[in-house]
């Protein structure tokens, strides 16, 4: 993994292109495990192919409708809908209209089922959808990836912050479980946040004004951020285990020393 680094930790305007672009890889950034992909189909490139290979993958539907093959089978996804896919598998992505899609990735040794996760279940489930924080750091989880999927690795979902407010607050970490990264959508302008990533708040390794397409990889540290007012913060976060299924545990962090009264905020989801 490459010393961590503003030019390995953020990744601009990842939605801007047609087709399937692979924007983040170990290779590129500050990352060991995680990929990720975006999945881009509108007039003139309405369906993409490609294999897993080693990684297994998460496709989730962040806005539009999507039909995804795999092994002879047809899936249909809309908005926050998730497949997850194995690894060794061919994969192809089409659409009658418009998808934008998040292809989360890492690769994993072990043999997992094709799962697929429907928002109208996800939402039915209060340790997968909830509300959580005080006032000026309220926001809305929706865990579309997580325990209610079996997989090696990978976790992902979306948080979105009322107007103004932080999020991944109090500031917390899980470096030795976890890598994460976010992916801002669904923020059209003037819309913006600050996002912060530190191991010490005197020499923060990223501070920086993130809009809709960026993506922040968090592979250590405290990593909260705020969204201006007037204006919510809406990002989708993804999470490699480096512990294939051992590390693989949503909630279980760090709070950063002095913030840790009220808990984490992210009790409802250990339920």
């Amino acid at each position: 993994m490459a010393e961590a680094s503003e030019s390995n930790l953020i990744f601009r305007a990842t939605d801007r292109h047609l087709g399937r672009k692979m924007c983040v890889t170990p290779s590129n950034s500050a990352t060991q495990h995680l990929h990720y992909a975006r999945i881009v189909l509108a007039d003139g490139e309405k369906s993409v192919s490609f294999e897993t290979g080693e990684r297994e993958t998460g496709l989730i539907v962040l806005n539009g409708e999507a039909q995804v093959q795999v092994a002879g089978q047809s899936h249909d996804l809309s908005r926050f809908d998730g497949i997850y896919i194995p690894r060794g598998a061919s994969v192809r992505v089409s659409t009658n209209s418009r998808a934008d899609i998040a292809e989360i990735a890492a690769p994993v040794t072990g043999e997992y089922p094709l799962q697929v996760m429907k928002q109208s279940e996800i939402a039915a489930n209060p340790s997968l959808k909830f509300t959580t924080g005080a006032p000026t750091q309220q926001r809305h989880l929706n865990i579309i990836l997580g325990k209610n999927v079996n997989a090696g690795r990978i976790m992902a979902g979306v948080t979105v912050s009322e107007p103004g407010n932080w999020t991944s607050w109090p500031p917390h970490e899980h470096t030795k479980m976890l890598e994460e990264m976010y992916i801002y959508f669904d923020m059209p302008e003037p819309a913006f946040a600050l996002q912060l990533v530190y191991n010490d708040t005197q020499y923060p390794e990223l501070v920086t004004a993130v809009r809709d397409g960026d993506a922040v990889l968090m592979p250590s540290g405290y990593h909260p951020n705020v969204s201006v007012p007037g204006h919510r913060i809406c990002f989708l976060w993804a999470m490699a285990a480096h512990t294939e299924q051992a590390d693989r545990q949503f909630g279980v962090v760090n709070v950063q020393p002095g913030f840790g009264a009220g808990g984490s905020g992210l009790e409802a989801s250990r339920k």
